[in-house]
């Protein structure tokens, strides 16, 4: 990765230009305020004129906002919309289809139909003018063409479905399955709109570690856009707040939190906000969900993989930015499912990419060692029995330490360090290594990891959890997807769950399990997306006759929960995981002040 800050290059005249020999921008602070001078370079085969944004009047000279950062440069070739296809299916023979490296063909596969993709208006348009024009609306193909808008890769159908349905959405929930393209959808659909006039000041919050691929993305699919990322010490940050030319604003959830009363001092409405792994706000009485609602805007996007973690009250969470009260959480799930159907779009990799992979699941029970059951059983009994004399000073809190505790001996035995969960470990990496494949094995405890570690140094692992330092990381993951001498990645679910594309890797091994299947579900799919080279071989480790065996089952009715609200289907799942089923994995009765 090259750490040269992107440029980009207005001229003058009616045009952004975009040559294949970089020029100039540079970007500088009103006379006064905190000095910030940025530039940028975008170089790309095959660039061509991109008109003037439609009704952006950017000042001249230029004024935009921006703070320095560290972006690759993007070298990608071009994709433009022919004719826009008719709205009669057109089936392409495979002899006269073009080769799938042309990036100047439609959008068509061999042998497949393909139909113009449709705009997708919300179902609570009343107006009749709105109705019309949304039944007038030409297809998105035509709206890109019109625009002049070309591609660095051929979309695929479902990611144009995507920009369908968030184009003429001011509320909307973008809830793919990890590995569909999210970011590109969001980036296509307001791009469409800052060119068509309909948009110009654009807000977007995201996990820190999160702000460069966002800003690597907007190079790839948008480089004509302004962009500004805001960042660096208080006054720095509420002189950018206060910037008018910058067309995409990008923060992190910290300096939102930090920041909310600036920006509302600034007397700005954002044209959207769109809040990127939305999840982080499902608290509703969180400051992260109250600083998120205190921005003015007029559209509300959000952008997670896994709208419910742990109960249907995180979807009601996001929902209270998105569009409060379209759902509560004194609906049932069928009902909710339905409310909330228009505001969400959820595919998952198996609806829309057949082609892609199959995930194959292994569940590898293991019997406990006899001293490291010995261990287990004897702080399970000793466990129960003080929670049981705790009486009515017995909380939550105390039920999940002991949970944790017989967890971790599930790993290793705190004594003697035995692990029979490691010895099987140790026979499947053998196998994978030698095959020359990679493999991802996730524990929710550093310690774990660094046990496995230092237990698994004859295979050489490299490791990314909490400890290693964040500007390390890069380092360790280009390591790991270049080097034939490292072959297993040990990471934390924490680290390892967000915004990382490994799928060069073949195996995932789940040394233990989350709590809830969601994040589970991120994990693996770090390696089961877009560009996966074979099956994703997926094993899960469970100690049977353990804590680990009722939490298989807690998961597995979260699972249900989650399918039965984004499908809108109706069975009897469970409303999540109430107290009195966790005081039940040991037996005990909820004191009366928790009933």
């Amino acid at each position: 990765m090259s750490s040269q800050p992107l440029l980009m290059t207005p001229r003058s005249g009616d045009s952004w230009i975009t040559p294949g020999a970089p020029a100039i921008l540079k970007i500088v602070s009103p006379v006064g305020s905190p000095r910030v001078v940025t530039t940028w370079r975008h170089e790309a085969s095959g660039a061509r004129r991109v008109p003037l944004i439609a009704g952006l009047d950017l000042p001249r000279p230029p004024g935009t906002a921006a703070v320095s950062f560290a972006c690759p440069q993007v070298a990608v070739s071009t994709f433009r919309f022919a004719a826009p296809p008719s709205s009669t299916c057109e089936t392409v023979d495979e002899a006269s289809s073009a080769t799938a490296t042309d990036p100047k063909t439609p959008l068509r596969t061999a042998g497949s139909c393909r139909r113009a993709t449709r705009i997708r208006p919300p179902r609570d348009v009343i107006k009749l003018e709105d109705r019309l024009q949304y039944l007038l609306q030409p297809p998105l193909e035509t709206l890109l063409r019109a625009t002049s808008m070309t591609f660095p890769f051929r979309p695929f159908a479902y990611q144009l479905d995507g920009v369908a349905f968030l184009y003429p959405r001011h509320h909307a929930i973008l809830a793919d399955e990890m590995g569909l393209g999210k970011t590109m959808q969001a980036i296509t659909t307001i791009r469409l709109l800052v060119r068509s006039g309909q948009m110009r000041r654009v807000l977007l919050v995201c996990p820190k570690p999160l702000v460069t691929n966002w800003v690597r993305e907007f190079a790839l699919w948008a480089p004509e856009l302004p962009l500004s990322v805001v960042e660096g010490d208080r006054q720095r940050r509420h002189w950018q707040w206060r910037q008018s030319e910058t067309v995409v604003s990008i923060t992190n959830y910290e300096i939102l939190r930090c920041d909310v009363d600036a920006i509302s001092e600034t007397g700005v409405r954002y044209d959207l906000l769109v809040l990127d792994e939305s999840q982080r706000i499902k608290n509703r009485t969180g400051t992260t969900s109250q600083a998120a609602r205190a921005v003015s805007r007029a559209r509300s996007w959000a952008l997670t993989g896994t709208p419910i973690e742990n109960r249907a009250e995180d979807l009601v969470g996001i929902f209270e930015f998105v569009a409060p009260g379209a759902i509560h959480d004194r609906m049932k799930p069928r009902h909710m499912g339905r409310a909330a159907g228009d505001y969400i779009l959820r595919r998952t990799k198996e609806q829309v990419l057949t082609e892609l992979p199959p995930k194959l699941f292994r569940d590898a029970d293991v019997e406990l060692a006899a001293e490291q059951r010995a261990s287990y059983d004897l702080a399970e009994k000793e466990g129960v029995v003080q929670l049981t004399d705790m009486g009515e000073s017995l909380t939550i809190q105390h039920v999940f330490e002991l949970i944790l505790r017989l967890k971790q001996i599930c790993n290793f035995d705190p004594v003697t360090g035995e692990s029979a969960k490691l010895e099987r470990l140790e026979a499947d990496l053998t196998e994978c290594v030698e095959s020359g494949r990679k493999a991802l094995v996730f524990s929710q405890w550093v310690q774990s990891l660094e046990r496995l570690n230092r237990r698994l140094e004859s295979f050489r692992p490299l490791a990314l959890h909490g400890k290693v330092p964040p500007n390390r990381r890069d380092g360790v993951l280009e390591r790991f997807r270049r080097s034939k001498s490292h072959n297993v990645l040990l990471m934390s679910y924490g680290v390892g769950s967000v915004g990382l594309n490994l799928q060069f890797a073949q195996y995932v091994f789940l040394f233990d399990r989350w709590w809830n299947p969601a994040t589970e579900d991120q994990a693996i799919n770090r390696a089961h997306r877009i560009g996966a080279a074979g099956p994703v071989t997926v094993t899960r480790f469970t100690c049977a006759g353990t804590i680990e065996e009722r939490i298989r089952q807690i998961l597995e009715s979260k699972r249900e929960l989650f399918d039965t609200i984004l499908s809108g289907t109706w069975s009897s799942a469970k409303q999540g995981l109430s107290r009195q089923e966790i005081y039940s994995l040991f037996n005990l009765d909820a004191p009366r002040k928790e009933k």
